[in-house]
């Protein structure tokens, strides 16, 4: 049954540190089981993570290019829209006999 029974005040105490120690035994850190396959599960990490980044620099790339593209077509059509532009404008002399004929249908009229 119960061991301090009768025991003096010398055991009880003895004991009671004993019991203390075994419960804060409890809670000391304990030696970690090395994993062997660490260095392993590193290097296939490594590689992983230098797949993704590849793909991801390669992903990058081709959008960089694509972008290139649209701005290099977009520069070309606007070179040819102003060249239009230019083409269908009158010149001087064009837009100054199309005033004239405008001012003479006018005063023609009156």
């Amino acid at each position: 049954m119960n061991e301090t029974k009768g025991a003096r005040l010398a055991d009880r105490l003895k004991t009671a540190a004993e019991a203390k120690q075994a419960l804060l035994a409890k809670f000391k850190p304990r030696p970690a089981a090395a994993d062997p396959l660490f260095a392993e599960r590193g290097v296939a990490a490594a590689a992983e993570l230098k797949a993704v980044r590849a793909e991801r620099q390669a992903v990058r790339t081709v959008k960089k290019k694509a972008a290139d593209a649209v701005a290099a077509g977009a520069a070309v059509a606007a070179v040819e829209r102003a060249e239009r532009k230019r083409a269908k404008a009158p010149t001087e002399a064009e837009a100054k006999d199309k005033r004239d004929a405008k001012y003479a249908a006018r005063k023609a009229r009156r």
